[in-house]
């Protein structure tokens, strides 16, 4: 797991068996369901994946109006990585975590939010 700040984390897993088991991981410390997400390359698993492991999926909350809307028009990489900065991480990070969206694997994110 690395650290990007004091609150954040970030977990790049290989599929959505361990992503879960990250969550619930993550449920055990100071991290509520609201604090934790995941993102896969494809919307549907990384729907059916925050389902499963009662976690989240970055949304307007954290990415704000206008770059929600902007994701309505950028291609799926450029979303994801949209998705991954309004988290805190930097440009150079967010590239690094899409590339492993891109093969295959899960990312998982937990945020303080307090």
């Amino acid at each position: 797991m690395s650290t990007i700040d004091n609150k954040s984390y970030a977990k790049v897993v290989q599929n959505g068996v361990q992503a879960v088991e990250t969550v619930q991981e993550l449920h055990s410390t100071v991290y509520s369901a609201e604090d934790i997400f995941v993102l896969a390359h494809d919307q549907d698993r990384s729907d059916r994946i925050a389902e499963a492991a009662n976690a989240n999926e970055i949304g307007i909350k954290e990415e704000g109006m206008f770059s929600a809307i902007a994701n309505l028009f950028r291609s799926r990489g450029d979303e994801l990585r949209a998705k991954i900065v309004s988290l805190g991480f930097t440009e150079t990070e967010a590239a690094f975590y899409e590339k492993e969206l891109d093969l295959g694997k899960v990312l998982v994110i937990a945020k303080r939010t307090d």
